[in-house]
């Protein structure tokens, strides 16, 4: 892994600067010059792929509920800002055909994370992979879950796609389970990071991600160590620290 290519990608959008998940702090994501986005999808009772990361409503709406209980077009209404601020009161939750539509001219890559680590919305992983394929993102995207079942369902997906786990802490056969699945990457929470790992998905050409990465120092530790990639709310804070870092690496190499 390159120590000076680290590539940074916003984490549910540019999610610091306007509320996440929303086309604000997607849109806002690319303006900064994020590599790539990552974002959720769960299923509305009618079974549209909609991006939000709970899966309740609550936190982020004026509104109460799951989503798998709202349809499509009820969900639409709901106020997807005014928690944020004032200014983006009118955001609404957007569907993932929608977002794929805006994304797939940009140069951004794109992590889509499966909720499907609480409830496992039927077929979640065939619907969201029909929909890339349809939108020619296959070769764009990966996708990761918490959920070791949907990894196991999603090998009987043919086509070739970039497959990842999510972690938030240390699993007993981990690259073997890896391997087994054919996984190109593992997404690991921050706390989980030491030297030892790194070297380990090296040397079994496994990527290294890890979320979610907001603080300067521990940007700058990232970076050291060489991750392929940080998923964080600040990417614009992200990238200051990267030329921060190249800049003071080549002052040591000249």
């Amino acid at each position: 892994m390159s120590r000076l290519k680290t590539k940074i990608v916003a984490h549910r959008g540019a999610s610091y600067l306007a509320p996440e998940n929303t086309m604000h702090a997607f849109t806002l994501a690319e303006e900064i010059g994020a590599y790539g986005i990552e974002t959720d999808v769960q299923l509305t009772k009618d079974n549209v792929p909609v991006l939000i990361h709970d899966v309740t409503v609550n936190r982020t709406t004026n509104k109460k509920g799951f989503v798998k209980n709202y349809t499509f077009s009820d969900i639409q209404t709901l106020d997807a800002g005014k928690w944020f601020s004032e200014t983006y009161k009118e955001a609404r939750i957007i569907s993932l055909e929608s977002f794929l539509q805006w994304i797939r001219p940009t140069h951004l890559y794109l992590h889509l994370e499966l909720k499907n680590n609480r409830f496992s919305y039927k077929n979640l992983e065939f619907v969201v992979f029909d929909l890339l394929k349809r939108e020619n993102m296959l070769e764009r995207t990966a996708l990761s879950t918490f959920n070791a079942k949907s990894i196991k369902r999603m090998t009987r997906i043919k086509d070739d796609i970039e497959r990842a786990l999510l972690l938030s802490k240390q699993r007993k056969r981990l690259i073997q389970f890896a391997k087994k699945y054919d996984l190109k990457a593992l997404h690991v929470e921050y706390p989980m990071l030491n030297d030892e790992f790194v070297r380990l998905c090296e040397k079994e050409n496994i990527l290294l991600r890890v979320y979610t990465v907001n603080d300067r120092d521990d940007m700058q530790r990232c970076f050291a160590l060489g991750v392929d990639t940080i998923f964080t709310d600040r990417p614009d804070v992200c990238i200051a620290e990267q030329n921060k870092f190249i800049t003071e690496h080549d002052k040591e190499q000249s």
